[in-house]
């Protein structure tokens, strides 16, 4: 089976409010940016069966903003492991999704989402904030290991 990974970056978050790292909010051009992407991943793709997102305000918060554009909105399992991940820690997290699914979007952070995807593609990929990188191969989810993936396309939206 034909596998879709959509690696999403979270969006622009505010770097002024005060408290722990993994409780920073979007500021107002991260959530603009956040229903960009939502507009770009309804008119891009389809099919989404899970989405994956970290535990992290600024992740969540990204992910709420653009859901809406989707019909279905996916269903969504937030994974602390997400937050500051490496690669090998992304692949782990996707190893356990379902091969029923063909279709998952992992909603993460830098630098783990774009050293997930140069791992897997061999492409030097900096995904910015908001930033979207669809990847495809056959096989299972643990198969992009072996495989490796192909770069499909790569997008920044802005609100």
């Amino acid at each position: 089976m034909e596998r879709t990974l959509v690696v999403l970056r979270h969006a622009k978050s505010d770097w002024d409010t005060a408290g722990p790292d993994h409780e920073r909010p979007l500021n107002e051009r991260g959530r603009r940016d956040a229903v960009a992407l939502g507009r770009w991943l309804a008119e891009n793709l389809t099919g989404i069966g899970l989405v994956v997102c970290s535990t992290a305000a600024r992740a969540r918060q990204t992910w709420r903003l653009a859901a809406p554009a989707l019909d279905p909105a996916p269903p969504v399992r937030h994974e602390q492991r997400v937050y500051a991940a490496e690669p090998g820690t992304l692949m782990s997290v996707l190893d356990e999704i379902s091969d029923d699914v063909a279709t998952a979007a992992l909603v993460g952070h830098n630098p783990g989402s774009s050293e997930l995807v140069r791992t897997v593609t061999g492409q030097p990929v900096e995904l910015k904030t908001s930033g979207v990188v669809v990847l495809s191969w056959g096989g299972t989810w643990a198969d992009v290991w072996a495989r490796g993936a192909e770069l499909v396309t790569q997008a920044t939206p802005r609100g």
